[in-house]
């Protein structure tokens, strides 16, 4: 959960760094940012969405709730983790509009940790919901139909 914060961190520093340090004379600029805009937007969408479909069993911790159904509706219907995807998505979005390549390569970071992360919380799931495992052989981690 710290790493998480500290990467969360990084990529809003790493943007704000990017704007302070200005841009060089760059034709696509107005696209990247127009490009980060959408994908701040469409992060924040899928992670609200997957909060709003969580509702009561939405935790700030990977354990999921005790007695929570297991929620396959919704966005949870194209990804399993479509919180961590929307943060994520948001990240890179932020580099985008500010043009830090750094903010973007922490969003990597972002995107592995919630590899890691995600793995912990499926074991956990699979324990308490026994057709956890038909859910996530139907259903991609944290990219609709890719990954």
């Amino acid at each position: 959960m710290i790493a998480q914060l500290v990467l969360f961190a990084a990529i809003g520093i790493a943007g704000l760094l990017g704007l302070v340090g200005g841009h060089r004379d760059d034709s696509w600029r107005p696209v990247w940012a127009l490009a980060g805009v959408a994908a701040i937007a469409g992060g924040g969408l899928v992670a609200g969405r997957g909060a709003w479909d969580l509702r009561a069993s939405l935790s700030p911790f990977p354990r999921p709730v005790a007695n929570a159904p297991l929620i396959e509706s919704g966005v949870y219907r194209f990804i399993r983790h479509p919180i961590y995807s929307g943060l994520v998505l948001g990240g890179i979005g932020w580099g985008m509009l500010t043009g830090s390549i750094l903010a973007i390569a922490m969003a990597g970071l972002l995107f592995l940790l919630f590899i890691g992360k995600s793995r912990r919380e499926e074991a956990w799931l699979e324990a308490v919901h026994p057709d956890y495992g038909a859910y996530r052989q139907r259903t991609k981690r944290l990219i609709p139909w890719i990954y």
